[in-house]
């Protein structure tokens, strides 16, 4: 993926910026995970989610990442429904190894 999928045609001009935002992150993995829950939900958030978002995305991407994954805590004031629902666009982040990779074929 390597962007948006949604047109923007729809959305109303506090909408359309934060779609373009949410997949300018500067940071790839929050691309995909923003951009993605954006993607998806921007046309449904009301206006209470719109701001929580915006809130969000004002964050470094850094410590997005690390909340989204795991790594680290999420601060109190990120504990929200939203902010759930973001989690579940986490794409797996860890590199498959397919184990018969580099073997040579039986014979």
């Amino acid at each position: 993926m390597t962007g948006t999928t949604r047109s923007s045609a729809d959305l109303d001009p506090r909408r359309r910026r934060i779609l373009v935002r949410a997949w300018r992150r500067g940071i790839r993995e929050m691309d995909l995970v923003i951009g993605g829950f954006a993607d998806a939900e921007i046309g449904t958030l009301d206006k209470t989610e719109l701001d929580q978002l915006e809130l969000i995305m004002a964050e470094e991407d850094a410590d997005i990442l690390k909340w989204v994954t795991g790594e680290a805590e999420t601060p109190e004031q990120f504990r929200l429904p939203l902010f759930e629902r973001m989690r579940a666009y986490v794409p797996d982040f860890e590199p498959r190894v397919d184990p018969t990779e580099g073997q040579a074929p039986a014979s």
